[in-house]
């Protein structure tokens, strides 16, 4: 074999992404925090992420430590549990007064703003997306809240409810950044809710105004990540974006700031794969170099940016 050849198969070999074989970290041993489907990490509370149910469930959310632990207010210790036990109901959550989870999908965090993102829209039909914006309670002192704000949104390029030829206008994906949210859309087939395809659109919300539709700004876009996106947020430090994907392939792709815009799906990129993932439906950075995945089926995974 010629040098030429084994210096080409050296390359190709690099660009190949690693796989990862995931094993739990930790298990959600709260039994009411069944299908985990969004996580962000506290900044003002260091060692918690807080995390929300699918759709279906109440208006409320957790606050969690890093390993799976629900944290319980101290003035409700007596009554509530962390886990089952005798004699002690499960503790129910922060529950979020004049609100409504039709489908939350993610949790994303401006400061010390937590967004509860309503934009799951699995058949492409709803008009009535948006996002509520809570102030970050303390998880050990406060067991209820209230939004400060709700906003209605709209994609700007879709005109049919559900639509014909794309259904592109699902979300499962929320991140905060430079002060302001972000949105990475899930595809399928026209018609077709179980059938995934593979591109996501990256979408931005400028200017937010409660008594309106506020219509997204579109800013960039991929064709194919190897899976329909699940999850995403952006380091501390802002320098990168992590996203997860699911269906056909399980994977997480980090995405390196832009030199200049905000195309961030269109510069430098790695991509870890991922086997059992299982349904993993959440991800945050805990720090700029590791992230915590979380799965449906209660497990969560860290992860390193050194594996990618």
């Amino acid at each position: 074999m010629t040098l030429a050849v084994l210096l080409a198969l050296a390359a190709t070999q690099s660009l190949q992404p690693k796989t990862k074989a995931l094993t739990p970290d930790a298990v959600i041993a709260h039994p009411l925090v069944a299908e985990n489907s969004g996580m962000v990490a506290s900044k003002r509370y260091p060692g918690v992420v807080w995390v929300h149910n699918d759709s279906g469930d109440e208006a409320r959310f957790w606050g969690m430590r890093t390993n799976g632990t629900v944290i319980v207010p101290d003035f409700l210790a007596d009554r509530f549990s962390a886990k089952k036990e005798d004699g002690k109901e499960p503790y129910p959550g922060v529950r979020v007064g004049n609100a409504v989870n039709f489908d939350w999908e993610d949790i994303a965090r401006i400061g010390d703003r937590l967004i509860l993102a309503d934009v799951g829209n699995n058949g492409n039909a709803r008009r009535d997306l948006g996002v509520y914006e809570v102030l970050e309670p303390n998880p050990a002192a406060i067991d209820k809240t209230r939004p400060i704000a709700h906003y209605t949104i709209a994609y700007p390029d879709q005109t049919e409810y559900p639509g014909v030829v794309r259904w592109h206008f699902d979300c499962e994906a929320v991140f905060g950044h430079a002060g302001k949210l972000w949105f990475l859309t899930k595809h399928r087939a026209p018609g077709q809710i179980a059938v995934p395809e593979t591109g996501t659109n990256l979408y931005r919300l400028d200017n937010p105004k409660p008594d309106q539709v506020n219509v997204l700004k579109k800013v960039d876009a991929a064709k194919d990540l190897g899976g329909w996106v699940t999850a995403a947020d952006m380091s501390p430090d802002g320098k990168t974006l992590a996203v997860l994907c699911q269906a056909p392939q399980a994977s997480i792709w980090l995405f390196t700031k832009p030199k200049s815009g905000d195309r961030w799906l269109s510069g430098e990129s790695k991509r870890l794969l991922l086997r059992n993932a299982k349904q993993a439906e959440s991800l945050a950075w805990l720090d700029d170099r590791t992230l915590l995945l979380g799965n449906e089926q209660r497990e969560l995974f860290r992860i390193s940016t050194s594996e990618f």
